[in-house]
């Protein structure tokens, strides 16, 4: 970045983040880089598809086959990927957030197609992880334009929620764990395609169904701060590559 650009995170955003927990960064995705998160997607549905179809199932966890997909790690199938994970849009953000230090702890696309059983319910990243983690840093990417009617997400923001920790959650029938049963229903996230919605692994959210007849396609990344262990600390947990070192860009990237 040179002195006369506009950095991409601004103070005030920064700001936001540690009091409410989340900012948003509207279409700042190119369309090369929006056109390789998009590219995985489908293969992202397939390979969930054929492990549904191999186990003779139509859920596997929190997944349902035809409705709502949370597909895992893709990016060691398709390294291609790489390029966006480690690249400069993705280092600005970790640098303001995170500071020196950032690993990749997460990566998934989450996709939703036309259906009514497509919502997720209220929930912190952290209960998905287990108590005893520094929270991370999520960023919800927008393949395509968000709406309320194509399954928005919607954020507690710290002043409205009043948690700014991690919290016990309650697993429900469809796999779902859930931390919060009030009313408020949330702020929705209107978004165009483009855009990352970056949010503390501590906000509580959830996000709609899909009314529409086209898919909803999100690419979540999530970064930490150091390498989260699993609950007995014997090993790490998700991943623990590492992106940023002592401010130093630790990852080749092809």
């Amino acid at each position: 970045m040179t002195k006369t650009q506009k950095p991409l995170v601004e103070d005030d955003q920064v700001a936001q983040y540690a009091a409410e927990g989340y900012f948003v960064l509207e279409k700042v995705i190119g369309a090369e880089d929006l056109e390789l998160l998009r590219g995985a997607a489908q293969f992202s549905i397939d390979r969930l598809d054929a492990a549904m179809d191999a186990a003779g199932v139509d859920r596997i966890g929190i997944n349902a086959k035809g409705k709502r997909y949370f597909s895992n790690m893709v990016y060691q199938q398709r390294p291609e990927l790489r390029r966006f994970i480690f690249g400069p849009i993705m280092e600005q953000i970790c640098r303001r957030v995170l500071g020196e230090n950032a690993f990749l702890f997460w990566e998934q696309y989450v996709i939703k197609a036309g259906d009514p059983d497509t919502t997720f319910a209220w929930h912190q990243d952290s209960g998905y992880v287990h108590e005893n983690h520094t929270p991370y840093l999520t960023c919800w990417i927008a393949l395509d334009d968000v709406t309320e009617e194509n399954g928005s997400v919607y954020l507690l923001p710290y002043s409205r929620s009043g948690i700014k920790s991690y919290i016990k959650h309650i697993p429900i029938e469809t796999g779902d764990q859930v931390c919060y049963f009030g009313s408020d229903p949330g702020l929705p996230v209107i978004v165009p395609a483009g855009s990352i919605v970056c949010f503390s692994s501590t906000v509580i959210h959830r996000s709609g169904a899909n009314l529409t007849d086209k898919l909803r396609r999100v690419y979540l990344l999530q970064y930490s701060p150091e390498v989260i262990m699993n609950g007995d600390g014997t090993a790490p947990h998700g991943s623990y590559e590492a992106f940023l070192i002592d401010g130093k860009v630790a990852t080749a990237v092809s």
